[in-house]
């Protein structure tokens, strides 16, 4: 994707101070969310749906793993050490820095105008030729062109967004979901996704999604200038960018 012809390039930070300072947080938090999760998940590695689930009802799925708990059936003989309580704790506490942070993004991308720069896929690249030009180039069963440095192409901007506005709010959402602290105050919360079983069942399909995406994403990362990208997010890195862009970069966007 290219810069468009009357946009003024200039020499800018490619990141500002909150995208950097967000994005590394973002990663801390979802490291300690997904290490959590998982021994979590051993005291019970049964999913259901609807609001209730127990070892005396025929689960939608088991996982293929043993349990932390002697009291869930599984096709294991052992047990797993009980981890259930730091887990937790370090879930809870990484779920509100997540909360924190992923505010503290919105709100500048928005003030910024950078969501509508560089997240929100321009009008004239909704299309599927658009899609399978990048996709094809990716595969390369089409010619690839240039990766520009100024802005991500439309399939980029539409994971990012769907990210960003899709898989982030729904996994805050299905987590407030099995909270019975929360759900006493908001009892409607859980009924929205159908009930505290299928909240913790989307829950886990969401960490394996946004898990899928943080493996795409450093493999893509690696693979396009790895030093560059890493310099660019960490100190800013220095490149062409928009004029308007800088400007934004200025504001701590």
């Amino acid at each position: 994707m290219q810069p468009q012809p009357d946009a003024r390039v200039v020499a800018g930070p490619r990141h500002g101070v909150v995208v950097r300072v967000t994005h590394w947080l973002t990663l801390v938090a979802f490291v300690a969310l997904v290490i959590s999760g998982v021994e979590i998940v051993f005291s019970h590695p049964r999913f259901y749906l609807g609001e209730t689930g127990n070892v005396n009802m025929k689960p939608l799925f088991t996982l293929p793993v043993a349990s932390s708990r002697d009291t869930v059936p599984t096709a294991y003989k052992y047990i797993l050490p009980d981890q259930n309580g730091w887990s937790r704790y370090l879930h809870f506490e990484a779920a509100w820095l997540l909360l924190f942070v992923g505010a503290v993004y919105v709100v500048s991308g928005w003030r910024s105008g950078r969501f509508r720069r560089e997240i929100v896929p321009q009008r004239s690249e909704r299309n599927w030729r658009s899609y399978w030009g990048v996709i094809g180039g990716y595969l390369r069963v089409t010619p690839r062109r240039e990766e520009s440095k100024t802005s991500y192409n439309v399939l980029q901007r539409t994971v990012y967004f769907a990210v960003i506005f899709v898989a982030f709010p729904l996994m805050i959402w299905t987590g407030l979901a099995m909270s019975p602290a929360f759900t006493a105050v908001v009892p409607w919360c859980p009924l929205i996704v159908g009930g505290r079983q299928t909240a913790r069942t989307l829950h886990f399909f969401l960490t394996w999604g946004l898990v899928l995406f943080f493996i795409t994403h450093v493999a893509m990362v690696s693979t396009s200038g790895f030093v560059a990208r890493m310099r660019g997010m960490i100190t800013g890195g220095d490149g062409a960018v928009c004029a308007d862009a800088v400007d934004a970069v200025k504001e701590g966007a």
